[in-house]
């Protein structure tokens, strides 16, 4: 794992260096180095690895000092160098808990790390997903400006031209006010798009620093699915790592349990300082617990800890089954998408380039108005529009689908 100032200098980088063009995998690798919600988990993980170190040590030894049998009555009241008893003691003693109890103690440790890890990647999957879906939706949404700009130049001249139609007769008055009512109709439209453009740009500044400058460049992600290598896949996903760490946890905790039914030791030696003409003592011992009330103090802690076990277990295998029905239900949204795409490709789009030449054909042979061919390349810009939609669909079903369920990121 790098450390921290990598992480901050490789941000402050990236974000001088996007007023330019950002490519989609460039703009994954990016969420990696300014996502603050992955500097957390780092600094989980960081946390969890000191944590560890402490786990299973022996506790840390006790000094004493204590004074006894001083006289404070009779005829020695206020004079201990008279007494034979009176006396200052000096111990230490080192509390050892059983081997058990320690080896569980690390166990614990080791099964927390493996829980912040696998959280890390959970997250770092997560930040994947929103950042190249914001990608998408930002190149999409320039595509979709681009393409009702395209349509509003080439229907310019025709609206210029409604005035001289009027004055030869060609059309109703009343017809005249319709070029005015699709440019305002196409100003709307416009006003959507802009807004759709600057809302992605946004949604990408989340999750990297200064992308709200960068301009997407070069080709979405590709379409490509392999379901079978996904399915196969599921076992190592972030999620189930992380129900997996989850039972591994939970047996831990049911391991420190059983242990605490196994005694803990400790050791003590004391020093009795008396008077030079009584001699010093010296004291040693050994002091054992006795968990002799098992059945109402250690028995229903580890009786708890293994349904913690066995809640842990079921709630990954509803995880497994909730992953898989989602990726087949993602799957199906894919192949309706893909569907429609070719739907739109295939009829939609050229149904509409045709209506709109042959409006064009018919108004310059004088059979078709003015109205019949600012309605066709209306409907023809939508159908562009829509196109984009489509493909903007198919894009975000694979960057989702592979981003959720394919290999896990480096």
């Amino acid at each position: 794992m790098r450390p921290a100032w990598l992480f901050t200098l490789s941000a402050l980088l990236a974000s001088s260096a996007l007023a330019g063009p950002l490519t989609y995998d460039d703009a994954l690798k990016l969420a990696d180095q300014t996502a603050p919600s992955l500097r957390a988990q780092d600094a989980d993980v960081r946390a969890a690895q000191s944590s560890a170190i402490s786990a299973g040590r022996l506790p840390d030894p006790k000094a004493s000092v204590e004074a006894t049998d001083f006289p404070i009555s009779g005829p020695l009241a206020g004079r201990p160098n008279l007494d034979n008893f009176s006396m200052v003691t000096l111990g230490v003693s080192q509390e050892v808990p059983s081997t058990a109890k320690r080896r569980s103690e690390r166990a614990v440790a080791a099964t927390v790390i493996s829980e912040t890890e696998a959280q890390r990647l959970l997250e770092q999957r997560r930040v994947h997903i929103a950042a190249g879906l914001a990608w998408i939706d930002l190149y999409y949404a320039e595509r979709r400006l681009a393409a009702l700009d395209e349509i509003e130049q080439a229907l310019a001249p025709m609206r210029r031209s409604a005035p001289a139609q009027l004055a030869s007769g060609a059309e109703r008055p009343s017809q005249t006010v319709e070029p005015a009512q699709l440019t305002a109709a196409l100003a709307d439209r416009r006003a959507e798009l802009v807004a759709a453009v600057e809302m992605a740009r946004a949604d990408l500044g989340r999750w990297i620093d200064g992308a709200q400058a960068a301009e997407p460049s070069g080709d979405p992600p590709s379409e490509t699915i392999d379901p079978v290598a996904l399915r196969a896949n599921l076992d190592d996903l972030p999620e189930l790592r992380v129900r997996a760490a989850a039972i591994d946890h939970a047996d831990a905790d049911a391991d420190l349990a059983k242990a605490a039914k196994q005694p803990d030791w400790g050791v003590g030696v004391d020093y009795s300082h008396r008077d030079p003409r009584f001699g010093d003592y010296l004291s040693a011992k050994v002091t054992m617990s006795l968990p002799i009330f098992g059945s109402t103090r250690q028995d229903p802690l580890i009786a708890a800890r293994l349904e913690d076990v066995d809640s842990a277990v079921a709630e990954q295998r509803q995880t497994r089954r909730d992953l898989a029905a989602a990726l087949d239900s993602a799957l199906a949204d894919h192949v309706m998408h893909h569907e429609r795409l070719d739907q739109a490709r295939g009829a939609l789009v050229p149904l509409a380039e045709r209506r709109a030449h042959l409006e064009a054909a018919s108004y310059a042979a004088g059979t078709a108005s003015l109205t019949d061919v600012l309605s066709a390349a209306l409907a023809l810009a939508e159908a562009k529009v829509d196109l984009i939609n489509r493909e903007a669909d198919v894009a975000r079903d694979g960057a989702r689908i592979t981003l959720t369920y394919g290999s896990n990121p480096q």
